[in-house]
């Protein structure tokens, strides 16, 4: 078995990598070869807190995984991470242990090329203005993906804790200098005129008022993955707009805004454009004008870590990263 810590991974696997390993994972699934059982959530209220833990299987590439992940937002207040995760991959042959990884890089990475799919599909393609709600851990490598997707010249930042964005702003800026980055007190303002908008927050209402959201705007919504909690405003899901989520299953069971929208009867989950994977096969269009206001609501899927555990597995085993230990 081998057994790769984050900083490991980040040496040697990438975005662009993950984007690839993530559209290779779309094709099982429309090849129905993916095995994904109902994710475990458990709550811990006194810490406002939760522990998820997630199954999936590949059929055609025979691999299967378990993936533990804790949100504990208070941790930092400790110097400890707010996100931490394991993952377990298996060789679905024979059952072995192939691999224990860090998962909490994984979660990032995967959920930044999952946006980064979702952006080429449905924003412009002359968008390059982004604008980033919440700096916290998941956001960096949304923004990763966004650039890896579009030419984007300028980025405004907005997280309720100032000092926060201020950090994010120092590592995203030492990475690519050439962008414009600049940091935001007033969050419409952020959001006034933005191209594409990436929120990860886990807000319990909704983080923008969607008035100030520009015709033909991409908004990708990260954050929220529990019917509590709520992120992109109720105002914008209707069915003028489109909608394409990651799972769906996942989103009429944890995305609390679209589950409010559902229930007070001003928008269907019905009327969801597609999904992640129908736009991969070309079932579902992406954007069609310049004018619509486009959503990408992801609350994530055990197969979305598969794909990059397998890809970051194979790798290992090619370059003879990692330590191999007995179990």
């Amino acid at each position: 078995m081998i057994i790769l810590n984050e900083q490991e991974i980040q040496d040697f696997y990438t975005m662009k990598e993950a984007i690839i390993a993530v559209k290779g994972i779309l094709q099982s699934k429309q090849a129905k070869q993916l095995e994904t059982p109902a994710r475990t959530v458990i709550d811990f209220p006194s810490e406002n807190a939760s522990i998820l833990y997630m199954p999936s299987a590949d059929l055609e590439q025979q691999f299967a995984a378990n993936k533990i992940v804790s949100i504990f937002p208070n941790n930092p207040t400790n110097n400890l991470p707010t996100t931490q995760g394991v993952l377990a991959l298996n060789d679905a042959q024979n059952g072995q242990l192939l691999a224990l990884l860090n998962a909490s890089y994984l979660t990032r990475l995967r959920t930044g090329a999952i946006s980064a799919i979702a952006t080429d599909y449905l924003a412009r393609k002359e968008a390059n203005s982004l604008t980033v709600i919440g700096t916290g851990a998941m956001a960096f490598e949304q923004v990763i993906g966004v650039l890896e997707v579009r030419e984007i010249q300028s980025i405004q930042l907005y997280n309720r804790t100032k000092v926060k964005a201020e950090l994010f702003k120092e590592k995203l800026q030492h990475m690519y200098p050439a962008i414009n980055i600049e940091i935001y007190e007033d969050v419409n303002e952020a959001v006034r005129g933005a191209h594409i908008i990436n929120c990860a927050t886990r807000s319990t209402v909704a983080v923008f008022d969607g008035k100030y959201v520009a015709e033909g705007t991409h908004i990708n919504g990260v954050g929220s993955y529990l019917p509590s909690m709520r992120e992109i405003d109720e105002k914008l899901i209707i069915p003028e707009n489109k909608i394409v989520v990651d799972d769906f299953h996942g989103v009429i069971e944890e995305a609390g805004e679209f589950m409010y929208a559902n229930d007070i009867g001003q928008w269907s989950f019905e009327q969801i454009h597609g999904t992640l994977e129908q736009l991969e096969s070309k079932v579902a269009i992406g954007r069609e004008n310049e004018k619509e206001i486009t959503i990408f609501k992801s609350v994530g899927a055990a197969y979305y870590d598969l794909a990059v555990a397998i890809g970051v597995y194979k790798q290992a085993v090619k370059t003879a990263i990692g330590t191999k230990v007995e179990i």
